[in-house]
């Protein structure tokens, strides 16, 4: 009598058993990668706790927070254009800008009421640099130039104007004779409860974007325009319109930083304000898990990756390593940063 070899035939059973392993599996994996940059974060602070001296003090508090904030700030509007596939590298050049309007405002109108004067001092400014962002969207959406040759424009140029306004001098606002300066210094100096109000300003702008990104039909066609151009428009998603909004998104925010510094400094450098301010920013937005490609993005993340950033300056810098190295080691945490975004999208 013949005998037959029996057949491993895989039953729809273990199919559905290999799959949903390979799905768990897969979920694990990603859910250990998104959780990266809050542990690296995590780990920076355990390390400070117990390595570096009066880490715990509200001084190191507000002195990081302080000089993240306008970091955070300007990320949040760059966070905007990265996930419409985009760029801004004009940032740093704005936030001269920005910073060189306010005092001339100020000198302008010195005979207003107090309160009009710094209206026009803050609000100028803002209003300039939001016309920048608009030029920028509109080399975009209407010339068809890339964002990253768009922006350059005003990388290159802005600086220059900023220059140009006050004759590349620094305006120290104790030689100005104005009563807008005092409560204009307060943006840097003052301070709510004992908090810093670029702090306050931060951490409100960081709620706002985050929800606008995850709850508003604007977030969602942001994310549509990042992810297929194309297929949005098709779908009717208003994309030049979004991507229009978005540099002067990036632009507005661009300009309180720039605000921002110059009350810190109690003067306008046209030469120095928002200073290699583009890579921080485009930095904290990689480390934070946002992907340069478009069609995702995390406002949280943005803001998790810039203070990892700041936290490895501080920490290098306060252990007597030069701000050169730290500089190398931040450029090593983007490279690590774009390999995770990789692999999540593999």
């Amino acid at each position: 009598m013949a005998t037959s070899t029996p057949i491993d035939v895989q039953t729809p059973d273990g199919d559905r058993a290999a799959t949903t392993g390979q799905a768990r599996e897969d979920r694990l994996r990603t859910a250990l990668r998104e959780a990266s940059a809050p542990l690296v974060l995590l780990a920076l602070i355990l390390f400070n706790i117990a390595f570096t001296e009066n880490f715990v003090s509200a001084g190191a508090f507000n002195a990081n927070m302080t000089q993240v904030a306008t970091i955070v700030i300007v990320a949040v509007g760059m966070t905007f254009v990265i996930a419409t596939g985009g760029i801004d590298l004009s940032v740093g050049s704005l936030m001269g800008i920005a910073a060189v309007l306010a005092p001339l405002a100020m000198l302008r109108f010195a005979g207003a009421p107090v309160w009009l004067g710094l209206i026009l001092a803050i609000g100028l400014p803002i209003l300039a640099t939001a016309g920048c962002g608009l030029f920028n969207g509109a080399l975009v959406t209407e010339i068809g130039l890339q964002p990253i040759i768009a922006t350059l424009v005003l990388y290159l140029a802005g600086r220059g104007i900023a220059q140009v306004l006050v004759n590349g001098e620094l305006i120290e606002f104790r030689n100005l004779a104005s009563p807008v300066v005092a409560p204009f210094e307060l943006l840097g100096m003052g301070s709510i409860f004992g908090v810093r109000v670029q702090i306050i300003l931060m951490a409100a702008i960081v709620l706002i974007a985050a929800w606008v990104l995850r709850s508003t039909t604007f977030g969602r066609y942001m994310l549509a325009t990042g992810g297929n151009q194309a297929a949005a428009r098709l779908a009717g998603v208003p994309v030049k319109r979004v991507l229009l909004s978005v540099y002067v998104i990036s632009g507005i925010l661009a300009g309180l930083a720039g605000l921002i510094v110059a009350a810190i400094n109690q003067s306008s450098d046209p030469s120095q304000v928002g200073q290699f301010m583009e890579l921080d920013a485009i930095a904290a937005v990689a480390v934070g898990g946002t992907p340069l490609t478009g069609g995702r993005a995390t406002i949280v993340g943005t803001f998790v990756g810039a203070l990892i950033i700041q936290l490895l300056r501080f920490t290098l810098i306060s252990h007597n390593i030069p701000d050169g190295i730290a500089r190398v080691v931040i450029a090593a945490a983007i490279v690590v940063a774009v390999l995770l975004q990789r692999q999540r999208g593999s």
